[in-house]
């Protein structure tokens, strides 16, 4: 049987590493507006952004919601 992980959202990732917007924007090399648009799931960062989100946040990929739930 599959195991259920848990996911946090690209937003509360960013929270609770304690990084402003602007923080987390610099830190991986885009502009706000582009992690805004992750965090809202307006569009989805490439294989390699993906992987600087997993380092700076200390969160594995599989644990990351990057697209918003639907209700």
């Amino acid at each position: 049987m599959g195991e259920n992980k848990l996911q946090i959202s690209l937003r509360a990732a960013r929270v609770n590493a304690e990084m402003t917007q602007d923080e987390a924007a610099k830190k991986l090399g885009v502009n706000t507006h582009t992690l805004i648009n992750y965090e809202n799931g307006k569009t989805t960062p490439g294989a390699d952004m993906v992987a600087r989100i997993e380092r700076l946040y200390g969160i594995p990929y599989d644990q990351l919601r990057f697209l918003p739930r639907k209700n």
